[in-house]
This record gives structure tokens, C-alpha cells and sequence, in this order.
């Protein structure tokens, strides 16, 4: 895990609010993050570990590895898109994409669930249907969706404001752009990355 970018990350003001969550969100991506175990197994503290790999084949016997890492390094794991694997797995916790984003999805005691959010309405949405977060994107210009319009960290910072719910910054954080973070009540930052990278998140989660 890229070293400045995580400590950049714990150095957030976050909101009193936000204190209980870790600061460091990583998101698996399989065209972009080859070794998610090898990852996971360099969590910093204070982190969680988000599984995607969307219809990967294997994804189960993945997210197995990835839960006994992270049980044994005391760091969070999360599924995204589906409980019933997050629950088979013991997962801590569950990660929705927005457009699966419901009220009353089964939810154990104790689980950590987040929502991806694109706009105030999604973050709205996420609010209602109980998310401990959401993460909000693309903040930045990302390369990997080169024509998407940033929010900037101005407007990240006004949606941020009037959200109910803590809020992650995810899309184009880097080394080089968490700084413009601070301060502006982010409960910390999301990433796709691996050792000795500098992450370039795609802005759905």
C-alpha cells in the first residue's frame, strides 16, 4: 500500500461522526489489482478491504483467502453486491454498488455497509437504506473514465456538508490530490492500488 497516501489518508479532520471508520477504504479491481491477497495482507492499520471482482471466476474461494487475511490481521473485509457470500465467508460488512442500493436488505449485527454514490439524490438513497457511508466519486479526473466530469473538492465538500451519512471520497485520489481533502469533512478515502502504486480508481463502486 503506497505509504504517503495512507498517511495522508489518517491525517483527514474527520468528523467526530466518521471516528469509528476506518480512514483507508482499498476496492479490488481484477484488470488493475492482480495479487488482492498479497494486498490484503499489507492492509495498514486502520483500513478495510472492499472484494469486487465482479463475476470473477473463483470470486467465493477469493473472498475466503481475502476474510482469513483479514480476520488474522484484525483489518475489515467487505463484500460488494452480494450479503448472502458476505455472510457464507464472515465477512464484516457489505459494499453496494448504487444502482442495488435497497432499504431492508438483510444485514447481520455489527456489519459494516456501505453504498456508492454518484450525486446527492444516491447519497439520499444510501441514507435511507440504513449505509454506515457512502462513497461519493469521481472527485477527481480519473483516466479510467477520462470523460467523466469531476465533482472537484469544492462541490465534494458542499454534497459532503449536506449528507446525513459519513462520505468517502473515491475517483482520482492519488498522492498527489488527497491533500485537497483535508478539512473538507471527508470520513476518509477510497482506492484501488496495490504496493508501490499510485491508485487511479474507476468512479463506480
Amino acid at each position: 500500500m503506497t505509504p504517503d497516501l495512507t498517511t495522508l489518508a489518517r491525517r483527514l479532520r474527520r468528523p467526530r461522526a466518521a471516528c469509528r471508520l476506518p480512514g483507508l477504504l482499498v476496492l479490488t479491481d481484477p484488470e488493475r489489482l492482480a495479487e488482492p491477497v498479497a494486498v490484503a495482507e499489507r492492509l495498514p492499520r486502520g483500513s478495510a478491504l472492499v472484494l469486487r471482482h465482479y463475476g470473477a471466476p473463483g470470486r467465493e474461494a477469493l473472498a475466503r483467502s481475502l476474510a482469513r487475511v483479514c480476520r488474522r490481521r484484525r483489518r475489515l473485509f467487505l463484500v460488494a453486491g452480494d450479503d448472502a457470500l458476505a455472510l457464507r465467508v464472515g465477512a464484516d460488512g457489505v459494499h453496494w454498488p448504487e444502482g442495488l442500493v435497497r432499504p431492508r436488505r438483510r444485514r447481520r449485527h455489527g456489519w459494516l455497509v456501505t453504498a456508492a454514490a454518484h450525486g446527492p439524490a444516491a447519497l439520499r438513497r444510501a441514507a435511507r437504506a440504513g449505509a454506515d457511508a457512502a462513497l461519493l466519486s469521481p472527485v477527481f479526473a480519473t483516466a479510467s473514465h477520462p470523460l467523466a466530469r469531476p465533482l472537484g473538492s469544492l462541490r465534494f465538500a458542499a454534497w459532503v456538508r449536506r449528507a446525513s451519512l459519513p462520505v468517502y471520497a473515491l475517483g482520482g485520489v492519488t498522492n498527489a490530490t488527497v491533500h485537497r481533502l483535508a478539512g473538507n469533512g471527508a470520513a476518509g478515502v477510497a482506492v484501488v492500488g496495490a504496493a508501490g502504486a499510485t491508485p487511479q480508481p474507476k468512479d463506480t463502486a
